[in-house]
């Protein structure tokens, strides 16, 4: 059993990178070369250009002031414009190295920043291209640049295999970090993604939920003036008898003044008598209304109670898990053959439910991560046993939340696919509170 559709589009948006984020740390940048050229020049006594590298760090300072008064700190850079800002940023330290000594510098290191800050917040191809821009900066200041500074009256000498050394190092250190930045930004980003999915999923139950309190304090705030209403109605028909030019009019609107008063009553009537009632559902009955929606699309739903403890439980009306148990059938209804099977069973500590089709079943590649958003594979050739996404997460999400466990497995027997095994602690489904989301 496998997702064969998802709530919504699961279409990754990059975050954008907002302007004062990158003048902050562009300032902290200017900050720290400042300080460390002039410790090695003045307290160290090494030799650098101090000109050349100052009018770096002067060109850097002056995009910070230009971008500051030119734009507001909360401007959000399109992606373009934050490719060209880290651009600069990793061209005036391949600068600074140029001057310095190359990458045998200790500072080259940083070299990976404006890398890292790209995969964090751009699109791939973004960073693919400026990855690329910096190994091959960092190629040619490995090759050409001038001599590191050092003490006058001492010969520094590194061997070119350790200058190859440290050119792979940091090649590999570029990459490295900016494959990892970028799927954790990624995974961070689809998360939140779909957890907003979910209070969109949950918005429409929580406003049905609120219609009833709505309903009483329209009818509480309704109940005076109705009640002056009929009133005058009844006064009206008094003072006014047989006359026939306004008996039938006196009378009609005494009559709807009293049929309002019914329906006021049966409104404010809904939360409070019938609400417990209506709140609490028996295991069976739950099974049924997740089922009844999906049997009509030739696949024939088979309802197989198994061994049972005890009286039935009666557990809480819960959207969201209504709607998860009802995300399971539908799923096994779109990628089963011919008949999806749900089993139930409790005693006096669980309460389980298995829902098990005929279909391809989970495919081995993603079975140890079914349940995470956005994780989407088919086999190849095969037009089902995939799309597990943003709708399984979703659902595996709520369900959780009510307090049950879930494990995803293919079966065992011939002509078996997916099964899904749904399992609450029994005093967790009997809860009043229990599973409320």
């Amino acid at each position: 059993m496998a997702e064969k559709e998802e709530i919504g589009t699961p279409t990754i948006r990059h975050r954008s990178l907002r302007l004062g984020t990158l003048i902050r740390l562009r300032w902290l940048a200017i900050i720290g070369q400042s300080i460390t050229i002039l410790v090695v020049f003045f307290g160290l006594g090494f030799p650098l250009p101090v000109g050349p590298c100052f009018a770096l760090i002067a060109a850097s300072a002056w995009l910070n002031l230009y971008l500051t008064f030119r734009y507001p700190s909360v401007h959000l850079l399109p992606p373009m414009a934050a490719l060209a800002i880290l651009t600069f940023d990793a061209s005036q330290l391949a600068g600074l190295l140029y001057l310095t000594g190359g990458i045998t510098n200790p500072f080259a290191m940083l070299m990976i920043v404006p890398v890292v800050i790209s995969a964090t917040t751009l699109p791939e191809r973004w960073t693919a291209m400026l990855g690329i821009y910096v190994v091959a900066i960092i190629t040619l200041i490995s090759v050409f640049h001038l001599p590191l500074p050092w003490r006058p009256d001492t010969e520094l000498v590194i061997p070119p295999v350790h200058v190859l050394g440290m050119l792979i190092a940091l090649i590999c250190a570029t990459v490295f970090t900016a494959v990892y930045a970028y799927r954790v930004a990624k995974e961070a980003h689809m998360l939140a993604d779909a957890l907003s999915a979910t209070e969109l999923v949950l918005q429409r139950e929580q406003h049905l939920s609120a219609l009833d309190g709505l309903a009483a304090a329209a009818a509480h705030e309704l109940g005076t003036p109705l009640a002056t209403i009929t009133l005058v109605a009844r006064e009206m028909e008094k003072a006014l008898g047989n006359d026939p030019r306004f008996a039938e009019d006196v009378t009609l609107l005494r009559s709807q003044s009293e049929r309002c008063r019914e329906i006021l009553k049966r409104l404010t009537s809904l939360s409070s008598e019938g609400e417990e009632h209506l709140a609490r559902l028996p295991l069976t009955s739950l099974i049924e209304e997740i089922a009844a929606p999906h049997r009509n699309f030739g696949i024939n739903i088979i309802m197989e109670p198994e061994a049972t403890v005890g009286p039935e439980p009666v557990g809480r009306r819960n959207p969201g898990v209504a709607y998860g148990l009802g995300n399971l059938v539908e799923n096994a209804v779109d990628f089963a053959r011919e008949t999806v099977v749900i089993r139930w069973k409790w005693d006096n500590s669980i309460v389980r439910l298995t829902i098990t089709d005929d279909g391809p079943g989970f495919p081995a590649e993603v079975i140890d991560r079914i349940g995470e958003p956005y994780v989407s594979r088919r086999r190849s050739g095969s037009s089902s046993g995939g799309g597990l996404g943003l709708g399984l997460f979703i659902a595996k999400t709520l369900l959780e939340r009510s307090g049950a466990t879930l494990e995803f497995s293919n079966a065992v027997e011939a002509g078996k696919g997916a099964v899904v095994t749904i399992t609450w602690p029994r005093e967790r489904f009997l809860s009043a509170e229990g599973t409320r989301l």
